[in-house]
């Protein structure tokens, strides 16, 4: 089981970034994909969920209107479209996907937003 983010990196306030994960060991289709982030000293926040077979998304607060999760699940890869970035929104930024009792993380990619 794997599953690997890329897309992070270093962004101007008000930029945006597109961030991919993309599957492989399990039946991507099948499960439930979510991202969370951690800052420096701050608690792990969940900020995107999106579902299996209905593709339902939902949003933290903070990120809602700004960010949108969706999945290919021909090409078992998630994104998370991150739009009208804020200094707030740095972070490593990590995928993960659970079904059941499967609860399986990337290795994260981090995202800086500043000028």
């Amino acid at each position: 089981v794997q599953l690997v983010e890329s897309g992070g990196g270093l962004v101007q306030p008000g930029g945006s970034l597109r961030l991919s994960c993309v599957a492989s060991g399990f039946t991507f289709s099948r499960y439930r994909m979510r991202w969370y982030r951690q800052a420096p000293g701050e608690e792990r926040e969940l900020v995107a969920h999106i579902g299996g077979d209905n593709g339902r998304t939902s949003y933290a607060d903070s990120v809602k209107g700004r960010f949108t999760v969706f999945r290919d699940n021909a090409k078992n890869t998630v994104y998370l479209q991150m739009n009208s970035l804020k200094p707030e929104d740095t972070a490593v930024y990590y995928c993960t996907a659970w079904w059941l009792s499967d609860d399986y993380w990337g290795q994260g990619t981090q995202v800086t937003v500043s000028s």
